[in-house]
């Protein structure tokens, strides 16, 4: 090989080299630029959940006359509305079957009156009715439970009736349905006058389903609770309280409460006053307040939550499970190993941009074993920290959507 090609082969690979070497330069510098291993900031949150199970205690008021064993009649339906003094149902009275079947053929007679009068025009209330009616058949047609279509059965009894009355009332003097409605009504005072008639000690909303423990589970003073007394009621879980053929009861529908026995850190430390939150089967979230609190010689303490949503919702149970969430934050979600502390206890990321890392200082709101919540430190706070007018001029804040690098 003569000097010319010798030359021109070390040319060659000498810009082998080169090339290669700035390729790893460059490779290195991204590396170090740019790590793999960053996440983008989104808004969450975390939370301290537990489980238990409670009984369901109500301001209630049981209602039962001196005639109960004859069976009633219900003129409220279940968690209807009432006012003080309004009546809730009646006992059945004496010719009971033959006036009840007298006014059932009345109805059949003015609903085919209605339809048949072409020339009258069905009010709005009317029609609303009838809408309800339809509703409940539905409903009927996709049930099996017996208890439950004796419900709808009543309820759409209570439909005709006002329909019947309504008709009544917007039907001119002397025509068949104005007789046949006042008919029915006579047969109506005739039955509830050998009647007795139970009436709403308060207002609230009207319940049949009576287990026994609305005299025993109340709300005046919850002293009288222990893990003893909640274990002794034979009441299943999530079972729903039967409807009686004797008995109603009147629920105040502004508060209930809910009564466990708990043994866990977290009730250990828990004291009256305390805002939480429960969440029921339905998935259901209600803000709640820890209005009592007993100690148990095993530890353990009976807990008593005062709330005042899903109150009809529940007012079908006795005994519930539910969670319990003690604390829960929302705002910038950041991975545990994505902060930093320093000897001054102060936390920080790392924000990733196109050419160095950001060093952010954040104030960690709350934290679990995974996760933290965190935010931005005001101007005032950050002063209270010790910082300058120049060094907060300088700071970076975290903001959404920003990459952030894991450690």
């Amino acid at each position: 090989m003569n000097n010319s090609r010798m030359a021109k082969f070390k040319f060659l690979i000498s810009i082998v080299i080169i090339i290669s070497a700035v390729f790893f330069i460059i490779n290195s510098t991204k590396l170090l630029k740019k790590p793999t291993d960053t996440f983008v900031v989104e808004k969450g949150s975390i939370s301290y959940e537990e489980t238990g199970t409670g009984y369901i205690i109500r301001d209630e008021y049981l209602l039962e006359g001196e005639n109960f064993k004859n069976g009633m009649v219900q003129i409220k339906y279940e968690n209807e509305k009432v006012s003080k003094g309004d009546t809730v149902f009646r006992y059945y009275s004496n010719n009971e079957d033959t006036l009840v079947k007298k006014i059932a053929e009345l109805d059949e007679q003015i609903n085919k009156a209605i339809e048949e009068n072409q020339s009258m025009q069905k009010p709005s209330d009317m029609l609303s009715i009838e809408g309800q009616i339809e509703d409940t058949l539905d409903i009927m047609h996709n049930t099996n439970e017996i208890r439950k279509l004796d419900e709808y059965k009543k309820k759409i009894d209570s439909y005709i009736a006002k329909k019947a009355q309504i008709a009544g009332e917007h039907s001119p003097t002397g025509s068949l349905v104005k007789n046949l409605v006042e008919e029915r009504r006579n047969l109506e005072a005739e039955l509830n006058s050998n009647a007795e008639t139970i009436t709403a000690p308060e207002s609230g909303i009207v319940s049949y389903r009576v287990d026994g423990l609305e005299g025993i589970l109340k709300c005046n003073d919850f002293s009288y609770l222990n893990k003893s007394a909640l274990d002794s009621y034979d009441v299943k879980t999530g079972a729903t309280v039967p409807q009686s053929n004797e008995k109603g009861k009147v629920v105040n529908n502004f508060v209930c409460y809910l009564a466990s026995c708990m043994k866990t850190e977290k009730a250990d430390s828990a004291k009256i006053g305390d805002k939480v939150t429960i969440r029921l089967s339905n998935t259901k979230k209600i803000p709640a307040e820890i209005v009592y609190i007993g100690q148990e010689e095993d530890g353990s303490k009976i807990l008593v939550f005062k709330f005042k949503d899903q109150i009809e919702e529940l007012i079908e149970y006795r005994k519930i499970s539910f969670d319990i969430i003690w604390w829960e934050y929302s705002g910038f979600k950041i991975s545990n190993t994505a902060i930093t502390t320093d000897e001054n206890d102060l936390s920080y990321i790392n924000k990733q941009s196109v050419e160095f890392s950001e060093k952010i200082l954040i104030k960690v709101l709350r934290q679990n074993e995974t996760f933290s919540i965190v935010t931005n430190y005001s101007d005032e706070e950050l002063k209270e920290l010790g910082f300058t007018d120049e060094e907060i001029s300088d700071m970076v804040d975290l903001k959404l959507h920003d990459e952030i690098i894991l450690h």
